[in-house]
């Protein structure tokens, strides 16, 4: 088989055997747990290496081959940028709800993408299997090798490719909006968020719409400003050589089998009359126990008694005086005193007692549903609890407890011969990077500026 190794198709080449080989192991590993988001991902690498295939070859002399190669060439369909969109978001979907499974309604959304690719199946039938094979015409484009339906399909190309840049557009921006929905969800439902937080995906969608406008960019000076030849466009497809190899390592890196169950399901803005950055809570789909919805009045506040603690910030750690601590109180503030609704301090001060007894947060994988099978209710009502009687969503709730401890650890003459990673084990965090991420958002400060402090 023709194939010439040149600086052009060997540096393409390493890409497209990394997404062919990466593809099939997520394959498998998706067929050995039953995780659909594998597969996904899987189509979704494909789909780039597919494309960046086009080019590979072509350096590699398969469009000046003269022969079937070269025919192959003009009707494989490479490029299926309808497809990209659509794949990407239902990556996202089966990779955040665990119980997300592809219904045959949603095949609307491969529709222009299975179109397109019936259309090259015609064009291949018409040029090849009829004209060529069957009536015996010779192709009439590029020495031979080309039918008049390929020919047409370049001519047309430009608008179908211009579709694709729309759609992936269009999805990658629906995934973005979903995306700000899930990381509401799992700050409302898991205290450790770290492993679930999927900060490269969010990464990759915005990588994917600058992509997909310098692609369309190529395109544009190509047909209205000059004509790009391959050396030129070649760096249009190392571009997606790179993209390929970030989604394979993200993709190995992405734990198949999360030890938080992720059941997020997005919801329309307009739908639920909640606004962009409105706070989005998820439907329990597992209630403990029904308790009576309940209603918090205007002005009722769940706030920390000032401890000690409080002072320990970004500029009273650095400098100040150890003081005797004390255990983190709630109480009931509001604008008049007989405002307060009573089933709202009732399960407030259930909450704080709970957290004071049995330190639930030192649990690093806790989550809203088993700190509500401990309080005897349902995700509902103590989601509403922390929300409306503290001002807080569940993760910011638990890991200021966490928090509160590591302070109590690092002033204690006891734990100084801790490491900082001990400490943070200790009061609940999974790892150093949680724990420094938390400890700077509630502090302003790192744990090692304010231990430094302490010290001093």
């Amino acid at each position: 088989m023709t194939f010439y190794f040149s600086a052009y198709s060997s540096l393409l080449l390493p890409f497209f055997l990394q997404g062919v080989v990466v593809s099939m192991v997520l394959l498998t590993r998706g067929r050995r747990h039953g995780t659909a988001s594998d597969g996904w991902l899987a189509l979704l690498l494909l789909l780039h290496t597919i494309r960046l295939a086009q080019w590979m070859l072509g350096f590699g002399g398969w469009y000046d081959a003269h022969n079937a190669l070269s025919t192959f060439m003009f009707y494989f369909p490479f490029a299926n940028w309808l497809a990209l969109g659509p794949t990407l978001y239902f990556y996202f979907r089966s990779l955040t709800n665990q119980n997300f499974r592809f219904e045959r309604r949603q095949m609307l959304h491969f529709v222009p993408a299975l179109l397109y690719l019936g259309w090259r199946v015609l064009a291949f039938g018409i040029d090849v299997g009829w004209e060529y094979s069957v009536r015996g015409v010779p192709f009439p484009y590029h020495f031979g090798t080309k039918g008049q339906l390929a020919a047409m399909q370049e001519r047309v190309g430009f608008g179908v490719e211009a579709l694709g840049y729309v759609s992936v557009a269009c999805y990658a921006w629906l995934t973005l909006r979903e995306y700000r929905q899930y990381r509401r969800y799992i700050n409302d439902y898991f205290s450790d968020t770290e492993q679930i937080r999927f900060v490269w995906l969010r990464n990759l969608l915005v990588a994917m719409l600058l992509g997909v406008s310098i692609t369309f960019l190529f395109s544009v000076v190509n047909v209205g400003v000059m004509s790009l030849n391959y050396y030129q466009a070649w760096y249009e497809f190392l571009a997606t050589g790179i993209l390929i190899y970030f989604l394979s390592i993200a993709g190995l890196l992405t734990n198949d089998r999360l030890a938080a169950p992720l059941h997020f399901s997005p919801a329309p803005a307009i739908a639920n009359g909640l606004q962009p950055d409105a706070p989005f809570v998820a439907v329990p789909e597992h209630p403990t126990e029904r308790e009576p919805a309940i209603r918090a009045a205007p002005g009722m506040v769940a706030t920390w008694q000032p401890t000690a603690f409080d002072a320990v910030s970004a500029a009273g750690a650095l400098g100040g005086a150890a003081i005797e601590s004390t255990p983190p109180v709630a109480v009931a503030e509001s604008a008049a005193p007989d405002a307060a609704d009573p089933e709202v301090a009732r399960w407030v001060a259930r909450l704080t007692d709970l957290m004071a007894t049995d330190q639930p947060y030192l649990a690093p994988e806790l989550t809203l549903p088993e700190l509500a099978a401990r309080l005897g209710t349902n995700t509902s009502l103590l989601s509403r609890v922390i929300n409306t009687g503290f001002q807080q969503n569940f993760n910011d709730y638990v890991n200021e407890y966490r928090v509160r401890e590591a302070e109590r650890r690092l002033r204690d003459p006891r734990f100084r011969h801790y490491t900082l990673l001990a400490v943070a084990l200790e009061s609940g965090f999974n790892s150093k990077s949680t724990f420094n991420r938390v400890f700077k958002k509630l502090r302003g400060a790192t744990p090692s500026e304010v231990a430094a402090g302490l010290n001093s």
